[in-house]
């Protein structure tokens, strides 16, 4: 039996994300009843410039005062799509401290003080959802904190920001290189007028930080990511990459130790052979491939960032958290009962493709064996092209910690035969 008194939302924000919201809960309003139990009313939106023209936006419901909206005593759910850490944090708070549960798309401010704002909940008997916040329409935080919630999720390795992987794309299918590939993604409206977010890796490191708490159940923040953006990546190395039957994505991943001791989070280029499923997502495409003990291996995928998209996830958390209400009940909160630390990026270990700019005579390619050789990295496979004394030196090592490849790189800059290093990028997915 449907519950007659409707339960009333609060929506802060009314950008891209907050106006397809207000248009599902409007022309949708029906069927979302009919799922929850009871009716969902819109009871007011704030934004900042109320003059703005919003097609389809109840004019009589918007508010510049965001304060006193989430202060409302008859407000059930609150939802936040206005990004960034202040003020969505202490009005975040505030309607948890006034009865409200919070629907929030808000991937920095999760990553930044997730635990916080998980103690404010609990201690308030409110829900905090945020399947938004990783990569919009694809269901990624529910199935690791509920589905998957019986198992032991050892690594989580995807593709989370669809702006660099259009870039890396375009890259690798026409030639161009990134300059050329970030104007393309700035007129298609994939990159916003300053891509630095998304192009220099914080989007994504924001997104691992909260995948990494939740599949290792523990506290991981984005300050513990290690973080590295596409904007070195050159044609040459994509050209590298294609010679080894890889190609190039801005990766975020998220690995327990082998003895289950620490985990790691990173984000940066890498390499990844073509028969990984990772390798065919094209344009502006998210996917995750988890790997679980006794599930396996799963991937996700989908767009992973625009209006609707991100909008279709926030109405699935606005019905599981009302549907909660109506049972006087809460869902998962945080689980951080593992404590594990996370190691530093030097600790990692992984294969590793150099390129060298050298002299190109006799004895070259001994002497830079050798310094690998002395620094503990144990190479895979060499080429070797050059003329007019110059040449070229291609290495992809075994697998190798972090630290170690970096001294070795330090040790080769030494050597009067090494013009330069080219550049250096990890190999993932084997």
């Amino acid at each position: 039996m449907m519950r007659t008194r409707p339960l009333k939302v609060a929506l802060l924000g009314c950008g891209v994300v907050g106006s397809e919201v207000t248009r599902i809960m409007t022309t949708h309003a029906d069927d979302l009843a009919a799922r929850i139990g009871a009716p969902v009313e819109l009871a007011g939106i704030a934004v900042r410039r109320p003059d703005k023209v919003r097609e389809g936006v109840p004019a009589e419901l918007v508010t510049t005062d965001a304060t006193a909206l989430v202060k409302r005593g008859d407000i059930d759910v609150v939802i936040e799509v206005i990004g960034g850490i202040e003020p969505a944090r202490t009005l975040i708070t505030t309607a948890f401290e006034h009865g409200a549960s919070v629907v929030s798309a808000n991937k920095a401010l999760v990553a930044a003080d997730g635990a916080a704002l998980h103690a404010a909940a609990e201690a308030n008997g409110a829900d905090l959802y945020y399947e938004a916040a990783v990569a919009g329409a694809i269901p990624l935080v529910r199935p690791l904190r509920e589905s998957l919630a019986g198992d032991k999720v050892n690594r989580v390795l995807g593709i989370v920001n669809g702006t660099t992987n259009f870039i890396l794309d375009k890259m690798d299918s026409t030639g161009a290189g990134y300059s050329e590939a970030l104007d393309e993604a700035t007129a298609l409206g994939y990159a916003e007028a300053d891509p630095t977010a998304d192009v220099e890796g914080f989007d994504a490191a924001a997104k691992a930080a909260i995948l990494a708490g939740i599949a290792f159940h523990t506290r991981v923040t984005i300050d513990d990511v290690h973080r590295e953006g596409l904007t070195e990546v050159t044609a040459a190395d994509i050209a590298s990459a294609k010679r080894m039957g890889c190609t190039v994505k801005l990766l975020a991943i998220c690995e327990r130790a082998a003895d289950g001791a620490s985990v790691t989070a990173r984000v940066h280029p890498a390499m990844i052979p073509l028969t990984h499923p990772l390798a065919s997502v094209r344009e502006a495409y998210n996917a995750v491939f988890v790997e679980a003990e006794a599930a396996g291996q799963l991937m996700f995928y989908g767009p992973g960032a625009g209006g609707s998209p991100t909008a279709s996830a926030v109405l699935g958390d606005l019905v599981a958290v009302c549907r909660n209400k109506l049972a006087g009940a809460t869902g998962p909160g945080e689980s951080a009962y593992t404590r594990l630390p996370v190691s530093p990026m030097g600790a990692v270990t992984t294969r590793y493709h150099i390129s060298l700019d050298v002299a190109d005579k006799p004895g070259v390619l001994a002497q830079v064996a050798t310094i690998f050789a002395e620094h503990g990295v144990s190479i895979d496979t060499v080429r070797q092209s050059g003329k007019d004394g110059e040449a070229s030196l291609v290495i992809v090592t075994h697998r190798a910690a972090d630290a170690a490849l970096s001294s070795t790189v330090g040790a080769l800059r030494e050597l009067d035969t090494v013009r330069g290093v080219a550049s250096i990028m990890r190999v993932e997915g084997e």
